[in-house]
């Protein structure tokens, strides 16, 4: 016989699933359309339900979009470019700059790091004028290098994840390489770096996602399709060629893919560094 307690508790826990599926429902539905709309010719887009499957698919926007028309290659390698100068910055400087918030002592150490974390609290809105500005004035407007070096340095929130991580690691560790004679440099590089993986995997993926996401910034310091990143050309294919909604959704898809595919090779290293560091 089901007492009440256990009925109780299965009702509690179908609640919790249904409200997870339409969680996920709800989440997933921006993806399923743009992806049901970048398969579907432009008279079926018009004459079906926006939901409704394609009866049958194409790849024929694809092929169009990597056309001559549109010419969607040049994005996509700036894209991959920019972000992959950026990563490699924000990690290396990050670390460095980490380690020495969580590790090193000198004058001054939790005053400039919580003043500098502060600086998350700054709408980027309002530092992109001033931005513009010394980047204009050093010749810098429509290059590869206005694209990359605001972010190149590090950021306060990949400096405050890793320091959190860099707190944790036990301090007989980080002595014992010290006996060793390992100096800073080598410890990084040998003790904590390796051990720090999941949490580096971590801010790899944010970085990644964040700034191919990248929109704003972009928009403002370049023009023309010379350093076009992916976001600008996506939202330009949008204003100048309106009613061609599949094609807008062929490039948003083509934009999406590879984070979907990024995360799905990654996840693991997400949730063990959220396991790890306590983050929620």
């Amino acid at each position: 016989m089901t007492t009440p307690s256990r009925l109780r508790g299965a009702v509690s826990t179908g609640a919790t699933y249904l409200l997870l599926v339409v969680g996920a429902l709800l989440t997933l539905a921006p993806f399923l359309l743009s992806l049901l709309t970048a398969v579907k010719t432009p008279g079926q887009f018009a004459a079906q339900p926006v939901l409704a499957p394609p009866a049958p698919p194409t790849v024929a926007n694809f092929a169009e979009l990597f056309g001559e028309r549109y010419d969607f290659v040049p994005p996509i390698v700036v894209t991959a470019q920019v972000v992959a100068v950026i990563l490699i910055g924000q990690l290396l400087f990050s670390v460095f700059a980490a380690y020495a918030f969580a590790r090193l002592r000198f004058p001054g150490r939790d005053a400039l790091f919580w003043l500098y974390l502060a600086t998350l609290m700054v709408p980027q809105a309002v530092t992109i004028i001033p931005l513009y500005s010394v980047f204009a004035d050093l010749g810098l407007r429509n290059t590869f290098w206005a694209l990359v070096l605001p972010q190149l340095f590090g950021s306060p929130y990949a400096i405050f994840l890793l320091r959190e991580y860099f707190r944790t690691i036990p301090g007989d560790l980080l002595d014992a390489a010290k006996l060793d004679g390992a100096g800073t440099l080598r410890t990084l590089r040998h003790v904590v770096v390796p051990i720090s993986r999941p949490i580096l995997a971590t801010l790899a993926i944010i970085t990644v996602v964040t700034h191919w996401n990248s929109f704003l910034w972009p928009l403002v310091i370049t023009t023309g399709r010379q350093w076009q990143v992916l976001t600008v050309a996506t939202v330009s294919l949008q204003s100048q060629f309106n009613g061609n909604w599949t094609i807008v959704m062929a490039a948003t898809t083509v934009a999406i893919l590879p984070l979907l595919v990024l995360f799905l090779l990654f996840q693991r290293h997400v949730i063990r560094s959220i396991t790890i560091t306590g983050f929620h």
